[in-house]
């Protein structure tokens, strides 16, 4: 009979795998796939044709019947690049009650229970089915939810509910915000800053597009906020621009400035309304670049689309872990998951895993080994319930 991994022996071989967004995750897929193939569990990937490196995978255990229970994960972690690690970021080191390693908490220490989860419940012969769902691409703007999503449909009986393990401490997370982000390239008309009236320079045209977050911030801050907003801190819709970059010298009117506009909206606005918001402002700066040149203008791509996750009423995938965890505090967060992704595909969704998301993409980040515990008698009480 093969081996049944421990969590522990499950989370050292996934962080073992340095999946960086902007790299591979097909070794750690191959590892996971041939895992529970050896335990007779079929999984299925879905490969992004627009990135052949890439892979999602589900598998499903238990009757083959709709009403399955999710677990969802995502493989990709973010760079180590320049951080300063006291430790091998990719092998798990247990020191001072932590387990440290890129992802034990955000979030390959949930995919390992998930994983341990699908096994056990395979072996009880659940009477509810267990399914598992990871992703990739969590990291860049949750790109590789939607497709994986729309992969499993005609693939595996539906799931009714869905808990994404994001880590939350083992709270039930019931609302998060959405956010969309729009890599914008100004294009300018390039002459001697002698002479700037002639030309159309894109860093000073960009400053007046970028100013648009401040008005918007400025303007969400001096209202009052809607009583969806009120449970979130901020409790309004942001703008933000993280990165800028253009120009070519000091002395001559910018030809390219690249930046990315970025919002994260309370649930109950209307992404589409702000989407539109922005687009509006840039096209009537564009048009003011247009009048002192003709070449002058703004390209606009939509880099990320994340819905937020709404809070259900007595949703399924709440009352499923408030029933498991007794936690019965209200808690949203400001960042965004795929647990909105799944919510937008029909599935009742909740956010629940181990860890303190403050050690998320940190240096030395760690799950201490007390979470990392509470989450494996999470999954063991889980298994039992579905049995």
């Amino acid at each position: 009979m093969p081996d049944r991994l421990s969590p522990l022996d499950l989370m050292t071989k996934l962080i073992s795998f340095p999946t960086v967004s902007r790299d591979t995750n097909l070794p750690l897929i191959d590892w996971v796939e041939a895992y529970l193939a050896s335990h007779g569990i079929t999984a299925h990937r879905w490969p992004d044709p627009d990135q052949p490196h890439k892979a999602a995978l589900f598998a499903h255990v238990g009757p083959w019947v709709e009403g399955a229970v999710v677990l969802s994960g995502h493989t990709d972690v973010v760079p180590v690049d320049g951080q300063p690690w006291d430790s091998d970021p990719w092998t798990v080191t247990e020191r001072d009650g932590k387990y440290y390693g890129r992802g034990t908490c955000d979030m390959k220490g949930f995919d390992a229970l998930a994983i341990w989860a699908l096994v056990e419940a395979h072996y009880a012969q659940v009477k509810r089915p267990l399914q598992l769902a990871l992703s990739f691409d969590e990291e860049i703007g949750c790109t590789g939810a939607p497709p994986m999503i729309e992969a499993m449909q005609p693939v595996l009986p539906k799931g009714e509910l869905v808990i994404v393990g994001e880590p939350s401490m083992l709270q039930a997370v019931t609302g998060h915000k959405g956010g969309q982000g729009f890599d914008t390239h100004v294009i300018g008309f390039e002459v001697h800053s002698s002479i700037l009236h002639t030309g159309v320079s894109a860093i000073l045209e960009g400053a007046k597009i970028i100013d648009f977050a401040n008005q918007r911030n400025a303007e969400n801050f001096g209202n009052p906020p809607t009583a969806l907003g009120a449970m979130f801190e901020p409790p309004v819709t942001t703008w933000h621009v993280g990165q800028i970059s253009g120009g070519t010298a000091h002395n001559i009117t910018a030809k390219d400035c690249r930046f990315s506009m970025d919002f994260r909206a309370v649930p109950g606005d209307d992404p589409v309304a702000l989407k539109e918001s922005y687009l509006e402002h840039v096209r009537t700066i564009e048009a003011r670049m247009q009048t002192v040149h003709p070449d002058a203008r703004v390209e606009i791509s939509e880099r990320f689309s994340v819905p937020p996750l709404k809070p259900e009423e007595n949703g399924a995938a709440e009352t499923l872990v408030r029933q498991i965890t007794g936690d019965n505090g209200g808690h949203v967060v400001s960042y965004g998951t795929e647990a909105g992704q799944f919510q937008a595909a029909g599935y009742s969704a909740v956010v629940c895993g181990p860890g303190d998301i403050a050690q998320a993409h940190q240096p030395n980040e760690f799950i201490t080994v007390a979470q990392f515990d509470l989450g494996h008698q999470f999954m063991h009480d889980l298994v039992e319930r579905l049995g």
